[in-house]
Protein backbone atom coordinates (compact mmCIF):
# COMPACT_ATOMS: atom_id res chain seq x y z
CA UNK A 1 0.00 0.00 0.00
CA UNK A 2 1.22 3.59 -0.54
CA UNK A 3 1.67 5.89 2.25
CA UNK A 4 0.70 9.80 2.91
CA UNK A 5 3.72 12.25 3.58
CA UNK A 6 2.56 15.56 4.39
CA UNK A 7 5.64 18.34 4.31
CA UNK A 8 5.41 20.66 7.65
CA UNK A 9 6.99 23.57 8.73
CA UNK A 10 6.87 22.71 12.28
CA UNK A 11 5.01 21.30 15.47
CA UNK A 12 1.70 23.47 14.84
CA UNK A 13 1.28 22.35 10.92
CA UNK A 14 2.35 18.29 11.78
CA UNK A 15 -0.62 18.30 14.57
CA UNK A 16 -3.21 18.90 11.93
CA UNK A 17 -0.79 16.36 9.35
CA UNK A 18 -1.97 14.31 12.04
CA UNK A 19 -5.19 15.09 12.90
CA UNK A 20 -5.91 14.84 8.87
CA UNK A 21 -4.43 11.66 9.10
CA UNK A 22 -1.12 11.70 7.10
CA UNK A 23 0.93 8.63 7.25
CA UNK A 24 4.64 10.50 7.71
CA UNK A 25 5.50 13.70 8.94
CA UNK A 26 8.19 15.49 6.71
CA UNK A 27 9.92 18.70 8.01
CA UNK A 28 11.40 21.15 5.60
CA UNK A 29 11.44 25.13 5.10
CA UNK A 30 9.40 25.61 1.58
CA UNK A 31 10.58 29.25 1.73
CA UNK A 32 14.14 27.73 1.33
CA UNK A 33 13.75 25.66 -2.12
CA UNK A 34 12.61 21.81 -2.80
CA UNK A 35 14.86 20.60 -0.24
CA UNK A 36 14.91 23.66 2.55
CA UNK A 37 16.05 22.44 6.01
CA UNK A 38 14.39 23.78 8.93
CA UNK A 39 16.36 24.72 12.08
CA UNK A 40 17.44 22.16 14.27
CA UNK A 41 15.42 23.40 17.15
CA UNK A 42 12.62 23.36 15.13
CA UNK A 43 13.14 20.14 13.92
CA UNK A 44 13.65 19.10 17.73
CA UNK A 45 10.29 20.74 18.78
CA UNK A 46 9.15 19.00 16.25
CA UNK A 47 9.91 15.32 16.81
CA UNK A 48 8.91 16.29 20.18
CA UNK A 49 5.04 17.45 19.73
CA UNK A 50 5.00 14.04 17.00
CA UNK A 51 5.90 12.24 20.08
CA UNK A 52 5.87 8.55 18.30
CA UNK A 53 2.90 8.90 16.70
CA UNK A 54 4.04 8.62 12.81
CA UNK A 55 7.16 8.28 11.84
CA UNK A 56 8.77 11.76 11.17
CA UNK A 57 11.53 12.55 8.19
CA UNK A 58 13.46 15.59 7.58
CA UNK A 59 15.43 17.78 4.36
CA UNK A 60 19.08 18.69 4.85
CA UNK A 61 18.96 20.91 2.29
CA UNK A 62 19.73 22.30 -1.18
CA UNK A 63 23.60 21.61 -0.13
CA UNK A 64 26.79 21.19 -3.03
CA UNK A 65 27.98 17.85 -3.59
CA UNK A 66 30.38 17.80 -1.43
CA UNK A 67 30.92 14.77 0.72
CA UNK A 68 32.03 15.80 3.73
CA UNK A 69 29.70 18.20 4.59
CA UNK A 70 26.65 15.98 3.21
CA UNK A 71 27.64 14.02 5.32
CA UNK A 72 27.73 15.81 8.33
CA UNK A 73 24.48 17.77 7.83
CA UNK A 74 22.65 14.34 7.29
CA UNK A 75 24.50 12.86 10.88
CA UNK A 76 23.26 16.39 12.49
CA UNK A 77 19.88 15.70 11.34
CA UNK A 78 19.85 11.86 12.50
CA UNK A 79 21.03 13.51 15.58
CA UNK A 80 17.52 15.22 16.59
CA UNK A 81 15.74 12.35 16.41
CA UNK A 82 14.11 12.26 13.24
CA UNK A 83 13.33 8.59 11.54
CA UNK A 84 14.50 9.32 8.34
CA UNK A 85 16.85 11.68 6.50
CA UNK A 86 16.40 12.89 2.94
CA UNK A 87 19.34 13.90 1.08
CA UNK A 88 19.26 15.81 -2.09
CA UNK A 89 21.03 14.22 -4.71
CA UNK A 90 21.96 16.88 -7.16
CA UNK A 91 23.82 16.64 -10.56
CA UNK A 92 27.55 16.53 -10.20
CA UNK A 93 30.46 14.91 -10.82
CA UNK A 94 30.91 14.11 -7.18
CA UNK A 95 27.28 12.56 -6.96
CA UNK A 96 28.50 8.96 -6.39
CA UNK A 97 30.87 9.87 -4.20
CA UNK A 98 28.47 11.54 -1.58
CA UNK A 99 26.60 8.54 -2.03
CA UNK A 100 29.32 6.48 -1.12
CA UNK A 101 30.56 8.76 1.69
CA UNK A 102 26.97 8.37 3.31
CA UNK A 103 27.55 4.63 3.83
CA UNK A 104 29.41 5.72 6.88
CA UNK A 105 26.04 6.53 8.78
CA UNK A 106 23.36 4.26 6.77
CA UNK A 107 24.22 1.62 9.30
CA UNK A 108 22.29 3.71 11.70
CA UNK A 109 20.13 6.03 10.40
CA UNK A 110 17.04 5.76 7.27
CA UNK A 111 18.33 7.56 4.78
CA UNK A 112 16.21 8.52 1.59
CA UNK A 113 18.48 9.83 -1.06
CA UNK A 114 16.35 12.25 -3.30
CA UNK A 115 16.93 12.96 -6.93
CA UNK A 116 15.08 15.42 -9.46
CA UNK A 117 12.73 14.48 -12.84
CA UNK A 118 14.28 18.16 -13.76
CA UNK A 119 17.80 17.68 -12.51
CA UNK A 120 19.77 15.11 -14.23
CA UNK A 121 17.60 12.53 -12.52
CA UNK A 122 19.92 9.06 -12.87
CA UNK A 123 17.91 5.42 -12.12
CA UNK A 124 21.64 4.08 -12.52
CA UNK A 125 22.58 5.42 -9.34
CA UNK A 126 19.53 3.00 -7.44
CA UNK A 127 22.02 0.28 -7.46
CA UNK A 128 24.59 2.54 -5.79
CA UNK A 129 22.02 3.57 -3.14
CA UNK A 130 21.42 -0.02 -2.37
CA UNK A 131 24.75 -0.74 -1.85
CA UNK A 132 25.69 2.12 0.08
CA UNK A 133 23.16 1.12 3.06
CA UNK A 134 20.39 3.28 1.97
CA UNK A 135 16.46 2.89 2.85
CA UNK A 136 14.96 4.78 0.11
CA UNK A 137 15.13 6.50 -3.09
CA UNK A 138 12.50 9.38 -4.20
CA UNK A 139 11.94 11.27 -7.31
CA UNK A 140 10.91 14.92 -6.82
CA UNK A 141 11.01 18.03 -8.62
CA UNK A 142 13.73 20.86 -7.59
CA UNK A 143 11.69 23.68 -9.14
CA UNK A 144 8.43 24.32 -8.01
CA UNK A 145 6.03 25.52 -10.52
CA UNK A 146 3.77 25.06 -12.98
CA UNK A 147 5.31 22.17 -14.14
CA UNK A 148 4.32 18.78 -12.12
CA UNK A 149 6.39 15.49 -12.02
CA UNK A 150 3.66 14.41 -14.42
CA UNK A 151 4.50 16.76 -16.58
CA UNK A 152 8.19 15.62 -16.85
CA UNK A 153 8.42 11.84 -16.89
CA UNK A 154 5.15 9.78 -18.54
CA UNK A 155 3.63 7.11 -16.27
CA UNK A 156 5.63 4.20 -18.12
CA UNK A 157 9.06 6.29 -17.46
CA UNK A 158 8.14 6.65 -13.28
CA UNK A 159 7.19 2.79 -13.83
CA UNK A 160 10.53 2.38 -14.57
CA UNK A 161 11.95 4.39 -11.71
CA UNK A 162 9.31 2.13 -9.18
CA UNK A 163 10.34 -1.41 -10.95
CA UNK A 164 14.27 -0.28 -10.84
CA UNK A 165 14.19 0.87 -6.92
CA UNK A 166 11.92 -2.42 -6.25
CA UNK A 167 14.66 -4.43 -7.77
CA UNK A 168 17.33 -3.08 -5.63
CA UNK A 169 15.06 -3.28 -2.41
CA UNK A 170 14.56 0.58 -2.13
CA UNK A 171 11.64 2.19 -0.68
CA UNK A 172 10.21 4.13 -3.46
CA UNK A 173 8.59 7.25 -3.33
CA UNK A 174 7.63 10.19 -5.27
CA UNK A 175 6.77 14.15 -5.00
CA UNK A 176 7.16 16.97 -7.33
CA UNK A 177 4.08 19.56 -7.23
CA UNK A 178 1.79 17.04 -7.05
CA UNK A 179 -2.06 17.50 -7.31
CA UNK A 180 -5.38 15.90 -6.13
CA UNK A 181 -6.01 14.22 -9.78
CA UNK A 182 -1.78 12.64 -9.59
CA UNK A 183 -2.78 10.56 -7.00
CA UNK A 184 -5.09 8.03 -8.86
CA UNK A 185 -2.91 8.12 -11.86
CA UNK A 186 0.33 7.16 -9.39
CA UNK A 187 -1.19 4.77 -7.03
CA UNK A 188 -1.42 2.33 -10.18
CA UNK A 189 2.60 2.04 -9.39
CA UNK A 190 2.23 1.56 -6.04
CA UNK A 191 4.74 3.49 -4.79
CA UNK A 192 5.33 3.21 -0.91
CA UNK A 193 4.90 6.57 -0.65
CA UNK A 194 3.54 9.85 -2.22
CA UNK A 195 4.52 13.17 -0.69
CA UNK A 196 2.70 16.73 -0.78
CA UNK A 197 3.41 20.18 -0.01
CA UNK A 198 1.23 22.53 -2.33
CA UNK A 199 -1.38 20.51 -2.60
CA UNK A 200 -2.01 20.88 1.18
CA UNK A 201 -1.62 24.70 1.55
CA UNK A 202 -3.98 27.62 1.31
CA UNK A 203 -4.36 28.63 -2.07
CA UNK A 204 -2.24 25.67 -3.28
CA UNK A 205 0.83 27.98 -2.18
CA UNK A 206 3.32 26.06 -0.61
CA UNK A 207 5.20 28.39 1.38
CA UNK A 208 1.29 29.44 2.94
CA UNK A 209 0.14 27.66 5.78
CA UNK A 210 -1.81 24.18 5.29
CA UNK A 211 -4.90 23.96 5.13
CA UNK A 212 -6.55 21.12 6.87
CA UNK A 213 -9.46 20.39 4.41
CA UNK A 214 -6.76 19.86 2.05
CA UNK A 215 -5.03 17.12 4.31
CA UNK A 216 -8.26 15.69 4.82
CA UNK A 217 -8.52 15.43 0.40
CA UNK A 218 -5.19 13.74 0.07
CA UNK A 219 -6.11 11.30 2.95
CA UNK A 220 -9.46 10.12 1.24
CA UNK A 221 -7.79 9.88 -2.11
CA UNK A 222 -5.16 7.55 -0.58
CA UNK A 223 -6.38 4.04 0.72
CA UNK A 224 -5.10 3.64 4.58
CA UNK A 225 -2.78 1.35 5.18
CA UNK A 226 -3.44 -0.61 8.77
CA UNK A 227 0.20 -1.78 8.92
CA UNK A 228 1.62 2.06 8.84
CA UNK A 229 4.37 3.26 8.25
CA UNK A 230 6.87 0.40 9.26
CA UNK A 231 9.84 1.71 7.99
CA UNK A 232 10.81 -1.66 6.29
CA UNK A 233 11.72 -1.45 2.50
CA UNK A 234 9.28 -4.10 2.04
CA UNK A 235 7.87 -4.01 -1.84
CA UNK A 236 4.36 -4.62 -3.53
CA UNK A 237 5.41 -6.76 -6.68
CA UNK A 238 4.91 -6.08 -10.37
CA UNK A 239 1.50 -6.26 -11.09
CA UNK A 240 1.03 -9.40 -12.93
CA UNK A 241 -1.96 -8.80 -15.69
CA UNK A 242 -2.61 -12.83 -15.91
CA UNK A 243 -3.85 -13.09 -12.13
CA UNK A 244 -5.86 -10.55 -12.60
CA UNK A 245 -7.74 -11.86 -16.17
CA UNK A 246 -7.39 -14.89 -14.74
CA UNK A 247 -9.94 -14.16 -11.35
CA UNK A 248 -12.76 -14.84 -13.90
CA UNK A 249 -15.05 -11.51 -13.16
CA UNK A 250 -18.70 -12.25 -14.39
CA UNK A 251 -22.12 -10.83 -13.07
CA UNK A 252 -23.92 -11.37 -10.02
CA UNK A 253 -26.08 -14.83 -10.64
CA UNK A 254 -28.58 -12.72 -7.87
CA UNK A 255 -29.24 -9.83 -10.75
CA UNK A 256 -27.57 -7.30 -8.24
CA UNK A 257 -27.30 -4.05 -10.08
CA UNK A 258 -26.50 -0.49 -9.42
CA UNK A 259 -26.99 2.47 -11.29
CA UNK A 260 -23.77 3.77 -13.37
CA UNK A 261 -22.06 6.53 -14.82
CA UNK A 262 -20.01 5.62 -18.38
CA UNK A 263 -16.36 6.92 -18.35
CA UNK A 264 -14.75 6.64 -21.91
CA UNK A 265 -11.51 6.57 -24.14
CA UNK A 266 -11.67 6.73 -27.67
CA UNK A 267 -9.59 6.50 -30.27
CA UNK A 268 -6.20 6.04 -28.58
CA UNK A 269 -3.55 5.12 -30.92
CA UNK A 270 -0.32 3.41 -29.33
CA UNK A 271 3.17 2.00 -30.80
CA UNK A 272 2.44 -1.79 -29.45
CA UNK A 273 4.95 -5.04 -30.14
CA UNK A 274 1.88 -7.32 -30.69
CA UNK A 275 0.75 -10.46 -32.72
CA UNK A 276 1.54 -14.21 -32.42
CA UNK A 277 4.19 -14.12 -35.70
CA UNK A 278 7.57 -14.12 -35.03
CA UNK A 279 8.32 -10.31 -37.34
CA UNK A 280 5.74 -8.89 -35.00
CA UNK A 281 7.80 -9.26 -31.94
CA UNK A 282 10.49 -6.93 -32.74
CA UNK A 283 8.44 -4.06 -34.87
CA UNK A 284 5.94 -2.01 -33.04
CA UNK A 285 2.53 -1.64 -34.94
CA UNK A 286 0.06 1.15 -34.51
CA UNK A 287 -2.90 -0.07 -32.00
CA UNK A 288 -6.18 2.04 -31.73
CA UNK A 289 -7.74 1.52 -27.98
CA UNK A 290 -11.44 2.09 -27.35
CA UNK A 291 -12.75 1.81 -23.34
CA UNK A 292 -15.88 2.59 -21.91
CA UNK A 293 -15.83 2.43 -17.65
CA UNK A 294 -19.28 2.06 -15.97
CA UNK A 295 -18.25 2.92 -12.69
CA UNK A 296 -21.28 2.98 -9.55
CA UNK A 297 -22.88 6.17 -9.22
CA UNK A 298 -21.96 7.64 -5.77
CA UNK A 299 -24.48 9.06 -3.58
CA UNK A 300 -23.65 12.84 -4.07
CA UNK A 301 -22.82 15.22 -7.13
CA UNK A 302 -19.29 14.77 -8.19
CA UNK A 303 -17.39 18.10 -6.23
CA UNK A 304 -13.79 16.22 -5.99
CA UNK A 305 -11.40 13.83 -6.88
CA UNK A 306 -13.11 11.88 -4.43
CA UNK A 307 -16.30 11.96 -6.49
CA UNK A 308 -14.78 10.35 -9.84
CA UNK A 309 -13.12 7.70 -11.96
CA UNK A 310 -10.54 9.63 -13.87
CA UNK A 311 -9.90 8.56 -17.65
CA UNK A 312 -6.24 9.37 -17.04
CA UNK A 313 -6.21 6.53 -14.79
CA UNK A 314 -7.60 3.86 -18.45
CA UNK A 315 -5.01 6.13 -20.48
CA UNK A 316 -2.26 5.33 -17.66
CA UNK A 317 -3.64 1.98 -17.54
CA UNK A 318 -2.94 1.10 -20.69
CA UNK A 319 -0.03 2.42 -21.62
CA UNK A 320 1.83 0.30 -18.70
CA UNK A 321 0.33 -2.88 -20.05
CA UNK A 322 1.83 -1.82 -23.30
CA UNK A 323 5.11 -1.17 -22.16
CA UNK A 324 5.64 -4.83 -20.18
CA UNK A 325 6.64 -5.68 -23.56
CA UNK A 326 5.52 -8.30 -26.71
CA UNK A 327 1.98 -9.68 -26.45
CA UNK A 328 1.33 -12.25 -28.57
CA UNK A 329 -2.64 -12.15 -29.09
CA UNK A 330 -5.06 -9.15 -29.03
CA UNK A 331 -7.42 -10.99 -27.11
CA UNK A 332 -4.72 -11.27 -24.19
CA UNK A 333 -3.90 -7.66 -24.13
CA UNK A 334 -7.94 -6.66 -24.34
CA UNK A 335 -8.16 -8.62 -21.16
CA UNK A 336 -5.54 -7.68 -19.39
CA UNK A 337 -7.06 -4.29 -19.57
CA UNK A 338 -10.34 -4.94 -18.50
CA UNK A 339 -8.61 -6.98 -15.63
CA UNK A 340 -6.77 -3.82 -14.29
CA UNK A 341 -9.69 -1.78 -14.60
CA UNK A 342 -12.13 -4.08 -12.80
CA UNK A 343 -9.35 -3.69 -10.04
CA UNK A 344 -11.38 -0.55 -8.87
CA UNK A 345 -13.40 -1.11 -6.52
CA UNK A 346 -16.33 1.30 -8.51
CA UNK A 347 -15.44 -0.17 -11.54
CA UNK A 348 -18.74 -2.47 -12.20
CA UNK A 349 -18.03 -3.57 -16.04
CA UNK A 350 -15.87 -2.65 -18.64
CA UNK A 351 -15.96 -2.45 -22.75
CA UNK A 352 -12.38 -2.82 -24.35
CA UNK A 353 -11.58 -2.55 -28.16
CA UNK A 354 -8.21 -3.51 -29.83
CA UNK A 355 -7.78 -2.42 -32.94
CA UNK A 356 -4.54 -3.62 -35.20
CA UNK A 357 -4.68 -0.89 -37.95
CA UNK A 358 -1.83 -2.20 -40.10
CA UNK A 359 -2.66 -5.94 -40.68
CA UNK A 360 -4.74 -4.91 -43.89
CA UNK A 361 -6.85 -2.64 -46.03
CA UNK A 362 -8.53 -2.01 -42.33
CA UNK A 363 -8.76 -2.72 -39.15
CA UNK A 364 -8.67 -5.47 -37.37
CA UNK A 365 -9.56 -6.58 -33.81
CA UNK A 366 -11.49 -7.70 -30.81
CA UNK A 367 -14.02 -6.01 -28.24
CA UNK A 368 -14.80 -7.68 -24.91
CA UNK A 369 -16.94 -6.90 -22.31
CA UNK A 370 -16.51 -8.00 -18.80
CA UNK A 371 -18.38 -7.75 -15.38
CA UNK A 372 -18.68 -8.29 -12.04
CA UNK A 373 -20.99 -8.17 -9.49
CA UNK A 374 -21.86 -5.32 -7.17
CA UNK A 375 -20.98 -6.82 -4.17
CA UNK A 376 -17.89 -7.93 -5.47
CA UNK A 377 -16.97 -4.18 -6.07
CA UNK A 378 -17.82 -3.17 -2.71
CA UNK A 379 -15.38 -5.61 -0.64
CA UNK A 380 -12.56 -4.88 -2.99
CA UNK A 381 -9.78 -2.53 -1.93
CA UNK A 382 -9.67 0.49 -3.75
CA UNK A 383 -6.42 0.21 -5.30
CA UNK A 384 -5.46 -3.02 -4.58
CA UNK A 385 -1.84 -4.28 -5.60
CA UNK A 386 -0.73 -7.38 -6.95
CA UNK A 387 0.36 -8.80 -3.05
CA UNK A 388 -3.31 -9.48 -2.17
CA UNK A 389 -4.31 -10.29 -5.52
CA UNK A 390 -2.19 -12.89 -6.06
CA UNK A 391 -2.57 -14.53 -2.65
CA UNK A 392 -6.73 -14.17 -3.45
CA UNK A 393 -5.81 -15.94 -6.94
CA UNK A 394 -3.84 -18.87 -4.93
CA UNK A 395 -6.98 -19.35 -2.44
Amino acid sequence: MTLFLASVTGPGEAEIALAGGADIIDLKDASKGALGALEIDQVRATVRAVGGRRPVSAVTGDLPMEPAGLLAAAAQMAKAGVDYVKIGLFPDPRREECIRALAALSAETKIVGVMFADRGFDVDLLGLMAECGFTGAMLDTATKGPRRLLDLMDITALGGFIAAARTHGLMKGMAGSLETPDVPRLLLLAPNFLGFRGALCVGQDRTAPINQEAVALVRRLIPVDRRGATGTAASAAAVDYRILAARGYSVDPKGDSQATDRIFVRDLVLPVRIGAYAHERWRPQQVRFDVDVFVGRTERPAEDMRDVFSYDVIIDGIRMIVAQGHVALTEMLAEWIAALLLSHARVMAVVVRVEKLEVGPGGVGVEIRRERSAEAARIHALYPTAEPLAAKAAE
